[in-house]
């Protein structure tokens, strides 16, 4: 809240362009109060996409704000909407307090009650709990998350929530309570299977209470020696293990026989800060699809769906009865599996008291599709139970869709894998001992996260923990953020986390706050990189260190490594190259321009040293792999002039390996990317639609619902791969659905160097292939809502539709074309620019549909261009 940014986007008008706006910032919500109004403002000069007015907030003050926008003919004034700021710089009140037992095990509720002699007008709660927190006010829960204070590296910032509890709070008596768990705090977390009590090792909670009466005075009520604690019906929790809980033990009966003092607890209140992460909420509910009784003897609920979070069920079983649920993602031999969790328990025991009852966990979640269930009473019905799929609340914000119902699971699976993993975190998996924020797997995705869902908010919390973690190292990326127990990292395309998230963010959302708040982090990681270089000879190559490689490539020398052939060093400079290329651009945007010079200096240097070391005179790598040659040129690391030897050398490699990916995390994001922009475009479809494997659509085939860890995770047979390393839930691989949106249907927004990110101006360019019939994206980005479909009849005509919103443009580049033979609103298209064999136009705002016969070579299966013969030649 230090430099609010403002946005807004006209959804309904036929004008094109917005040519004035004007911004009103209130204290109230007749906008009697001003504190801040922009005037009318030349439309070139305020940016829809992420205004920041000079305006100085209160603490704990609610504003309203509204726009007023001007097009070419008429005028229009958005709906009020409001924002509310927490306590800023405001000193705490309330103590850090904590059970007065010595049991540091047993689960805690702290408590309080307190009579309010009149009817509140707005009631405000600011709180942490440490590990979880569960708060109920009067009985009822307050709010609709779970998870908080959520997970970050508490060992340097510690967020705090602010509810609004206005509508809870009553006249007369008031019950304050809140239960704390372990969660990623203090129960087991971490590599290697964790470690129990890291950041912490006591529960604690602060809370303060603001309470306006309608008289006018003011109340507080804050944690203080006061308060009182006993034990809570939550026996264990674990975000490993899963939960115990004994429905016996009952939630707060304030009692001298149950009730223990709370003491003070030394934390720093420093610390604390407000809110950056996202609600986790139940955003899904899904019922269970069949009782399957196994072979072994077991019961076990099919979800129908791989999912993350948990079972809600109904019981009325009789008091003492234990009802145990195991949580799996597969069955094998149809019996209930769970041997690749390793060493988490991911169990939940409930105990019943004998009443009616809806139970769901309040400190641990679930990466399943199979449910065990043992010690139920009675007939098993499904309507009893419910699947609530738990993330981070983020609008869905677009889709794919095509001919292909093949394609259309695969990108279902990527966007479940993505919702399984993005609880508060980009986690790898959501299911075992680990669930942790490595930045590789999130590096390769963020694209593909973008594209599906508005995660500005959520990622630009993980990279403000990541820069607090890489501070800590003198500019070294951890491997995982927060890295918890592994204090590790500096791994090539791992780390370079710092660099990639913040430009891709801001290529997508078009608001450059995202680069000035991690800019340093940025340049702290090339820096990082640049001494080792320096440190070892100052070649401007990165030749030290551990690096993961190309994570699980299927080309490796070596069965027993976890490496692709792809030299580690080769990707190491690689993305040594590219991250200084971006810190350059960084600086460059953010008016930085001694800065933008040095690091495009270096990134020129680093080019040159990497074409010298790994290319032959003739333009081939000297390790020839899939993975190698689509770094080089995706990140246009290849010697002048012998671009096409290397579109070249990676066709064959593709042909000799049967026309399928060898590509681990690193290559494969980039794969079809770089092979629909060499000429190569049917290969990518090959790659797409192959369904044997290694592919995509092999894990379709076999039941996936999400995105695998491995290309075989599951043998051809239906039996496990492995079960060290192998979770059903990994969403790296589903990055090839960035390819589907930018490529397949053309949505790309600008590159960011020309001021107009964030999809004001677009370039769709779809690349069709007669494989598919048709194929449509549909993104409501930033400037608002595209779409880019197309359509080839069997006689080879093609029809693109787009849409493109207010005040954006695109341009357009229609594939396979010929100036004089478009129609466009069945209008025959006049102004255009023949390159090639294609043409390039650029439209406003407005709808299209673009019509004309393909040429032949569209249509062919496999082109001339790209036959193996016509290649080596």
């Amino acid at each position: 809240m230090e430099k609010p940014t403002f946005s807004w986007i006209v959804e309904a008008t036929y004008d094109t362009v917005q040519t004035a706006a004007q911004v009103f910032i209130s204290r109230d919500r007749d906008f009697e109060q001003i504190i801040f109004d922009s005037g009318k403002v030349d439309g070139s000069s305020i940016d829809s996409l992420g205004y920041s007015p000079p305006i100085h907030l209160k603490p704990r003050t609610r504003y309203f704000w509204k726009t007023k926008v001007w097009g070419e003919t008429e005028s229009g004034e958005s709906e009020t909407a409001w924002f509310e700021t927490a306590k800023l710089d405001e000193a705490w009140q309330a103590a850090w307090i904590t059970p007065n037992w010595e049991d540091n095990r047993i689960h805690p509720i702290l408590y309080r009650s307190f009579n309010l002699p009149s009817r509140a007008v707005t009631a405000r709660a600011y709180i942490c709990g440490l590990g979880l927190y569960y708060f109920e006010l009067n009985g009822k829960k307050v709010g609709d998350e779970y998870f908080a204070p959520y997970c970050n590296a508490y060992d340097q910032w510690i967020q705090y929530q602010t509810f609004d509890i206005t509508d809870q709070i009553t006249v007369g008596p008031n019950l304050v309570s809140i239960m704390l768990g372990n969660g990623w705090y203090k129960g087991r977390y971490g590599a290697d299977g964790g470690c129990v009590d890291f950041y912490g090792d006591r529960f604690a909670l602060i809370c303060e209470i603001h309470i306006t009466l309608e008289n006018g005075d003011e109340w507080i009520v804050v944690t203080d020696p006061s308060w009182q604690a006993q034990p809570s019906p939550v026996i264990a929790s674990d975000i490993f293990d899963g939960e115990m809980v004994d429905a016996r033990i009952m939630k707060v009966v304030p009692s001298p026989n149950n009730s223990f003092d709370v003491s003070l607890i030394d934390l720093d209140t420093t610390r604390l800060e407000a809110r950056r992460s996202l609600p986790v909420c139940i955003n899904e509910e899904i019922k269970p699809v069949a009782i399957v009784y196994t072979p072994a003897g077991e019961t076990v609920l099919d979800m129908g769906q791989n999912m993350t979070g948990w079972l809600r069920f109904k019981t009325s079983a009789p008091a003492g009865t234990r009802i145990h649920l195991l949580f799996g993602e597969i069955l094998q031999e149809g019996n209930f599996f769970r041997d690749n969790l390793r060493t988490a328990k991911a169990e939940y025991t409930y105990v019943a008291d004998g009443t009616d009852a809806v139970i769901e966990p309040y400190f641990t979640f679930y990466g399943f599709r199979y449910v065990k269930i043992s010690g139920w009473v009675g007939d098993l019905n499904l309507d009893d139970f419910t699947g609530c799929v738990v993330y981070s609340r983020m609008d869905t914000i677009g889709e794919i869709e095509t001919s292909n119902e093949k394609v259309n699971q695969l990108f279902k699976n990527a966007m479940w894998g993505q919702k399984g993993n993005f609880l508060d975190i980009p986690t790898d998996c959501p299911q075992r001992d680990e669930r942790l924020g490595w930045t590789g797997d999130i590096q390769i995705f963020s694209g593909t996260a973008c594209f599906n869902m508005d995660t500005y908010a959520f990622l630009s919390k993980y990279s403000y923990d990541l820069a607090k973690e890489q501070a800590k190292f003198d500019g070294i990326v951890p491997h995982i953020v927060p890295m918890a127990n592994l204090s590790r990292g500096g791994s090539s395309a791992w780390g370079d986390a710092a660099t990639i998230l913040p430009w891709t963010l801001y290529e997508f959302y078009g608001d450059s706050d995202i680069l000035e708040k991690q800019f340093g982090s940025m340049c702290a990681w090339v820096d990082y990189i640049k001494g080792i270089d320096e440190s070892s000879g100052g070649r401007r190559l990165w030749t030290e260190g551990f690096h993961f490689g190309d994570w699980l490539a299927l080309d490796g020398s070596d069965p027993a490594s976890r490496k692709g052939g792809t030299p580690d060093y080769f990707i190491a400079s690689a993305f040594y190259c590219y991250s200084a290329r971006l810190a350059a651009r960084a600086a460059k945007v953010l008016g930085k321009l001694n800065q933008a010079d040095a690091y495009e200096r270096l990134s020129a240097e680093v080019k040159a040293a990497i074409q010298k070391e790994y290319f032959t005179a003739t333009g081939q790598l000297v390790t020839p792999t899939q993975t190698g040659y689509v770094l080089a040129l995706f990140m246009d690391l290849v010697p002048d002039g012998q671009h096409e030897q290397a579109k070249n050398e990676l066709i064959a490699l593709l042909y000799k390996d049967n026309v399928h990916l060898q590509t681990g995390f690193v290559g494969t994001p980039y794969l079809c990317r770089v092979l629909s922009n060499i000429g190569a475009n049917d290969l990518a479809y090959r790659l797409l639609l192959n369904e044997d494997y290694p592919s995509w659509l092999y894990a379709v085939n076999l039941g996936a619902t999400t995105i695998w860890e491995r290309w075989n995770s599951l043998n051809p047979d239906g039996s496990i791969s492995s079960t060290s390393m192998n979770s059903f839930n990994h969403y790296a691989y589903g990055s090839i659905v960035e390819w589907m949106y930018r490529d397949m249907c053309g949505l790309n927004p600008s590159s960011g160097e020309d001021g107009l990110t964030g999809f004001r101006h677009a370039r769709i360019a779809p690349k069709p292939d007669k494989t598919l019939q048709w194929a449509r994206a549909r993104y409501r980005s930033t400037a608002g809502f595209y779409e880019s479909s197309w359509r080839i009849d069997d006689a080879g005509h093609l029809t693109i539709e787009i849409a493109i919103p207010f005040n954006a443009s695109a341009s357009v580049v229609l594939p396979d074309a010929q100036m004089g033979e478009i129609l466009i609103n069945r209008n025959l298209l006049f102004e255009g620019q023949q390159i090639g064999n294609n043409v390039e136009l650029t439209l406003g705002a407005g709808c299209y549909k673009i019509e004309y016969l393909l040429r032949e070579k569209v249509l062919q299966a496999v082109t001339e261009s790209s036959s193996p013969n016509s290649i080596l030649h």
